[in-house]
C-alpha cells in the first residue's frame, strides 16, 4: 500500500498525491462493498423464489442459464430480470413533479447502501471505524422513509399517497421499537461501535452471545425489522388486496430500485442481527475446527441463516390487517422493551459478587 502512495507522489507531488491515493482508496473500497451487496440483492430474489417454490411443492426459476449449462438452469434469471428493468420504459404520470417523482428511488436506495459504511465484516475489514457506527445506521435506515413518502405524494395520486402514510406511520411505530430493543445491546457492550459490540460477546461458545439475555429484546427487533422492510406479513403499503402501494405509478428501473432498497434492506437489518445479537465473526464454539474458519464465514453463514426467516415468514404468514399491525408496534412491542430496559438496568446495579455468579458472568 505505501509503494502505491509512493507512486502517487511522484506522479502528482506530494499533497495531490496524497489525495488522489486516498481518494481512489476510498472509491475501490466502496465499490468493494457495493458490487457484492447488489450482486447478492439479485441473487436473493433467486433465493427466495426457489426456497418458497420448494415450500409449496414447486420448481421455481429453473431456465436461464449460463452458456447452456444444464446444471446452471435459473441462476441466470436474476441477470435476464435486471437486463428487462433496464430495457423498459420509465413512463411519468402527466400530473406528477417529474424532479420528485425521479428523486424519491434515489433517496430510497441511497441509505440502504450508505448504512454499509460502518458494518464491521471482520474485526479488521470496515470501511469506516466509527464510534458511533449504530447511530449512523439507524439515521440512515429512518432516513429511507423520506423515499416512500416523496414517491406516494409526487404520483399526485392519491392511491399512491395513502400507501405512502401507511408505510410512514408503519415505520415509525417500528422504528422505535427497533431502538429501544438495540438500547439493550449498548446497555451491557457500553458502546456504540459494532466491533466493540461483537468484542462483548467474545468468550468460550455461543452461550456468551447476547441473544440469550436478551432473547425477546432479538425477537422485536427482528419483528420489528420484518415491518421496517415493508415485508410480509408487515407489507400494507404494498397490500394490493387492501390499498394500491405508493409505487403503483412506478416502472422500469424506477420502479426496480424500490425493489433493490427494500432487498437490501433486508440483508442490512439481518446483518445487524448477526452483530448485535449472534456474536458477528465470532464462532460457534472457540475450538477446533471451528476457530479455524475465517470470522467473515462464520459472519456471512449467520446472515444466511437470518434472512431465511424473512423468505419462511413470506410463505408462512397471512397478511396483518393494519390496526392488527399498529397494535403490535405500539402497545405490545414498545411497553416490553421499556420493561426489559429496566430490568437490565437493575441487574446491571446488583452487586458485583452477584454478576460474578453463574450465569450472569458470562455476559456481565
Amino acid at each position: 500500500m505505501d509503494s502505491f502512495q509512493s507512486l502517487f507522489e511522484q506522479l502528482f507531488g506530494n499533497e495531490w498525491g496524497a489525495f488522489l491515493f486516498l481518494s481512489t482508496k476510498i472509491l475501490l473500497l466502496i465499490l468493494a462493498i457495493v458490487i457484492p451487496l447488489l450482486l447478492a440483492v439479485a441473487y436473493l430474489t433467486f433465493a427466495e423464489r426457489k426456497i418458497i417454490a420448494y415450500m409449496q411443492v414447486r420448481v421455481g426459476p429453473n431456465r436461464v442459464t449460463f452458456f447452456s449449462i444444464p446444471w446452471l438452469g435459473g441462476w441466470g434469471q436474476p441477470i435476464a430480470d435486471a437486463v428487462k428493468a433496464i430495457m423498459k420504459e420509465i413512463i411519468i404520470p402527466t400530473g406528477a413533479n417529474k424532479f420528485l417523482f425521479m428523486l424519491a428511488p434515489v433517496l430510497a436506495i441511497t441509505p440502504a447502501l450508505a448504512a454499509w459504511a460502518v458494518v464491521p465484516f471482520s474485526p479488521e475489514l470496515v470501511l469506516a471505524d466509527i464510534d458511533a457506527a449504530l447511530l449512523y445506521i439507524m439515521a440512515m435506515v429512518a432516513f429511507g422513509v423520506y423515499g416512500i413518502i416523496i414517491a406516494g405524494w409526487a404520483s399526485n395520486s392519491k392511491y399512491a399517497f395513502l400507501g405512502a402514510m401507511r408505510s410512514a406511520a408503519q415505520v415509525i411505530s417500528y422504528e422505535l421499537a427497533m431502538g429501544f430493543a438495540l438500547v439493550c445491546v449498548l446497555m451491557m457492550s457500553s458502546s456504540l461501535n459494532l466491533g466493540e459490540i461483537v468484542a462483548g460477546q467474545q468468550g468460550d461458545s455461543f452461550l456468551n452471545w447476547y441473544m440469550f439475555p436478551l432473547f425477546p429484546m432479538f425477537l422485536v427487533y427482528f419483528i420489528s425489522g420484518v415491518a421496517e422492510t415493508n415485508r410480509l406479513p408487515f407489507d400494507m403499503p404494498e397490500g394490493e388486496s387492501e390499498i394500491v402501494g405508493f409505487h403503483v405509478d412506478y416502472s422500469g428501473m424506477a420502479f426496480t430500485i424500490f425493489f433493490l432498497a427494500e432487498y437490501a434492506n433486508m440483508i442490512l437489518v439481518a446483518t445487524l442481527a448477526s452483530i448485535m445479537f449472534l456474536g458477528g465473526w465470532l464462532p460457534p464454539v472457540d475450538i477446533a475446527p471451528f476457530n479455524l474458519i475465517p470470522g467473515m464465514v462464520w459472519l456471512l453463514l449467520k446472515i444466511a441463516f437470518m434472512l431465511f426467516f424473512f423468505l419462511w415468514f413470506r410463505a408462512t404468514f397471512p397478511r396483518y390487517r393494519y390496526d392488527q399491525i399498529m397494535r403490535l408496534g405500539w402497545k405490545v412491542f414498545i411497553p416490553i422493551t421499556l420493561i426489559w430496559i429496566v430490568v437490565l438496568g437493575t441487574v446491571m446495579h446488583l452487586p458485583e459478587a452477584v454478576l460474578q455468579s453463574f450465569p450472569l458472568n458470562l455476559w456481565f
